[in-house]
């Protein structure tokens, strides 16, 4: 992977653009472990991975059989995380996920309560299809992925640096249960749609992994090798172009501020916090791609994963055949064209 210029390199010091150097080929080389057990989903690969350099958490949307989990177990192995996954079931309680106190009983028959960690104290959790859950369990890790610890009996307890969630919902099937709240969505950094592999990919999966041998991800990043990166994409310059863009972008998908784009289509739009999702995107997006900067084309590209699961559609205009990622494209389109 070659380093492109930068857009303001006065902006960044040797030791920012030698980190960037070394940050660089690290992400190369972990993209080339993942790919190598995860065939044809490149956008989702580079989805999550712009998450999790982001410091963020994800949200993958498929059917079943599309290698979600397969894909998070191979983000933990490849990037050096304690990943841990939790299948979510209707009966599943919030502290069978945040863990619980106990009751011990000491030699000198001394009681005293001893708390427990849930699977929540993982580098890297995997919430299989959250939506499941009963929304007083979503609910609870869900805060716990805004404030970074929990609360149990009275006492905090902090969650491991990093900490992030990568969940997974199914689209089609929804009998049984519990979609996430709009306002809860708004934690995860990005919707990640996981969609079918095309037909040379299926071939490849196929042919490698009905036989007797299966390929197994190493290991190339540290914690702390990711830690210093996600430190590093929040130093990337921004230039006035991309911010005004990440600005124009969020604000015209508001109800009251989009204009006759979105007038009567939309019952809300997204909030500040889609604009700073946008913003470290884009620059994760610009590090994984070999460059020191974004541009509005990493605004226009990541504009429906960071926007989509923020927006929701009126009646009238489901009715009228509308789609939320029909009138984000349109929005991010106008962008493209506006500073192009």
């Amino acid at each position: 992977m070659t380093m492109a210029a930068a857009a303001d390199p006065t902006s960044l010091d040797d030791a920012v653009i030698a980190q960037a150097e070394t940050a660089l080929d690290t992400i190369g080389r972990a993209r080339v472990a993942i790919h190598s057990v995860i065939f044809g989903q490149e956008s989702v690969v580079d989805l999550s991975l712009i998450t999790l350099l982001s410091g963020g958490h994800g949200l993958l949307v498929g059917v079943p059989g599309l290698a979600k989990t397969k894909l998070v177990e191979t983000l933990g192995t490849v990037l050096g995380l304690d990943a841990r996954r939790v299948q979510f079931t209707p009966d599943l309680m919030p502290s069978d996920i945040l863990g619980t106190e106990v009751l011990d009983e000491g030699a000198d028959r001394r009681r005293s309560f001893r708390f427990i960690k849930g699977p929540i104290f993982a580098q890297l959790l995997m919430a299989d299809e959250i939506n499941r859950a009963s929304p007083r369990t979503q609910s609870a890790l869900l805060q716990a992925m805004q404030e970074h610890h929990v609360s149990v009996a009275g006492d905090r307890h902090d969650l491991p640096r990093p900490f992030h969630v990568l969940a997974t919902q199914n689209p089609i099937e929804q009998e049984g249960t519990y979609p996430l709240p709009e306002a809860q969505l708004d934690r995860f950094l990005l919707q990640i749609d996981v969609g079918f592999p095309d037909r040379v990919a299926e071939r490849r999966i196929l042919i490698e992994t009905t036989g007797a041998a299966e390929t197994r991800p190493a290991a190339v990043m540290s914690t702390d090798a990711l830690l210093n990166i996600q430190r590093l994409v929040r130093r990337l310059p921004v230039g006035e172009s991309v911010v005004d863009a990440i600005l124009d972008l969020v604000r015209s998908a508001r109800p009251e501020e989009g204009g006759s784009e979105v007038a009567g289509k939309l019952l809300w739009g997204p909030g500040p916090r889609a604009s700073q999702s946008l913003m470290l995107a884009v620059r994760a997006r610009a590090l994984i791609e070999g460059r020191l900067a974004p541009s509005v084309d990493d605004v226009v590209a990541l504009a429906e994963p960071v926007l989509k699961h923020r927006m929701a559609l009126t009646f009238a205009a489901r009715a009228d055949g509308e789609t939320v990622s029909g009138i984000v494209e349109r929005l991010a389109a106008r962008v493209g064209r506006r500073t192009g």
